[in-house]
């Protein structure tokens, strides 16, 4: 009657009737803003209050416990009040910004409720009922490239995304499309998906547009394909040192990819080879060192042997400066990415044979374990500050990228040593994404397929970035030969496959 009173039944409509679960679902994700105007102030929960939340709708809502819980104050209208209801409804409608914020706010708060976490939480509360008797496995998830592909345009991938939405602004560097060409390397290498080839291709083109002959390759490149001013600020070493990785990887896996693909990552290669007399950075001579391995095993070149010995004596003598009984490392401190400078002198060391770069790598890793591996799992070198040597190591602020790279230096480490504790601590920093970290929730999203950019003190960043994204892949297809089967729960200790894994 109201409706018809105020002539506005063709803006207004009813639907009368329960709604299955996916339909309301649909509804939900149709809509601007959900009030919810419970008249009763002991209902304790309500399920669309949820599903609206994590459908992203800003809500509106009478001061019912949950709501108090989730929402800002402003957006709670008392019992029965109409005029704090229009107020909380305009500002919301007049407020895009507000309104964004909101959504994000509620998105992150709610995330937590997820089904996969509140799983975690269930197993993670029986162990505290049984203490001793009960030990947690996950399964893995089976590798989905639907949120690589939605990144990736016809040029490359792009850089970030806004939860799991592409940025197109943000645009390109070459740093995540490198690294998106070794996961999906290593993806195609065991599934020979033609949709990976493809991927591939763009990768190894971007890579090609950013190369400047006989210079370091650009890094920033923005939507309209030009090369950005954040190129002249930043150092690019690192970033050259991880296409020179990237290209040495694709190269690696020469009787897998067609000849014309190897023939352009190739040339590439053998064009910047000579980069590496300059480089001086130690991630980008790790890197750098990492490529002339891969190289090595598409073609033996004594030059590029050359190469991998004057990088390698560089990072010797700064951990030969740097190192003492207390601090067995390469810097005065603990930054990004550490383990790839053990990683590569190991690589060295399969080139050369040579003992010194194979026992500094695992003297120094080793020393890198114990600041990074507590008995129950991984927590890598918080962004927020780095850790200096003799001083206390800031907490949080983990990010996908050095626990993946982690995993792969153990593997690394595991290939050569034939140690099982590289194994098990393999699992365990790969469990970090599965909701093995101080939050107890996942960090891999199995519906999109992307991963979530960090995990802070309070929350996860939900935002699945480009380099987030990849790193998990990378981690994902490092672990499967040891325990990648989707189907099967790895259990480490106690299975006659581990004990066959590690004999040597």
């Amino acid at each position: 009657q109201r409706i018809s009173e105020l002539n506005i039944s063709n803006h207004v409509r009813f639907v009368d009737e329960y709604l299955p679960l996916d339909t309301l679902l649909e509804y939900l994700q149709l809509t601007d803003i959900y009030l919810f105007t419970s008249k009763d102030p002991n209902q304790a929960v309500s399920g669309t209050f949820s599903y609206a939340l994590s459908c992203g709708c800003p809500v509106v809502s009478t001061p019912i416990p949950h709501a108090m819980e989730f929402l800002p104050k402003e957006l709670t209208f008392d019992f029965g009040n109409s005029e704090e209801l229009a107020l909380a409804v305009n500002r919301l409608i007049f407020d895009v910004e507000l309104r964004n914020e909101v959504i994000l706010d509620g998105l992150h708060k709610i995330s937590a409720t997820a089904w996969e976490n509140s799983a975690v939480k269930h197993a993670r509360f029986f162990q505290q009922l049984t203490p001793g008797k009960m030990e947690l496995h996950y399964r893995n998830p089976k590798i989905n490239l639907g949120h690589i592909k939605k990144m990736t345009s016809d040029f490359g991938m792009f850089q970030f995304s806004e939860i799991n939405t592409p940025d197109i602004d943000s645009g390109y560097t070459i740093d995540d499309n490198a690294r998106a060409m070794i996961a999906v390397c290593q993806y195609y290498k065991k599934s020979h998906d033609a949709s990976a080839l493809k991927l591939i291709r763009i990768y190894l083109n971007f890579i090609e547009f950013c190369e400047i002959r006989n210079e370091l390759f650009m890094n920033y490149v923005d939507v309209n394909k030009r090369f950005t001013e954040q190129n002249n600020e930043v150092n690019l070493e690192d970033s050259t040192g991880r296409a020179f990785w990237s290209l040495g990887y694709l190269l690696s896996l020469h009787k897998e990819l067609p000849e014309d693909v190897i023939y352009q990552a190739a040339g590439i290669f053998e064009r910047s080879a000579n980069l590496a007399v300059n480089m001086h950075s130690p991630r980008a001579m790790a890197f750098m060192i990492k490529g002339f391995y891969y190289f090595n095993r598409f073609r033996q070149d004594e030059q590029m042997r050359e190469k991998v010995v004057l990088l390698s004596n560089r990072l010797v003598q700064m951990y030969k400066h740097e190192a003492s009984p207390e601090w067995s490392w390469f810097e005065s401190y603990l930054t990004y990415a550490n383990s790839v400078l053990p990683e590569a002198l190991l690589c060295a060391y399969a080139v050369t044979g040579d003992v010194v770069y194979r026992d500094i790598a695992k003297e120094s890793f080793d020393f890198l374990l114990t600041k990074t591996f507590a008995e129950d799992g991984i927590k890598v070198i918080s962004n927020r500050s780095w850790h200096i040597k003799g001083k206390t190591c800031e907490e949080f602020g983990e990010q996908p990228i050095d626990v993946a790279y982690t995993v792969i230096t153990l593997r690394k480490f595991h290939d050569i040593f034939k140690d099982p504790e590289y194994l098990v601590k393999m699992e365990l920093a790969f469990n970090w994404f599965l909701g093995n970290n101080h939050l107890k929730q996942v960090i891999y999203n199995p519906c999109t397929g992307g991963c979530y950019d960090g995990l802070e003190e309070s929350n996860v960043n939900l935002n699945q970035g480009a380099e987030s994204t990849v790193s998990y892949l990378m981690a994902r297809s490092t672990v499967n030969k040891f325990f990648g089967r989707e189907k099967e729960i790895y259990h480490r200790r106690n299975t006659r496959s581990y004990r066959q894994l590690v004999t040597p």
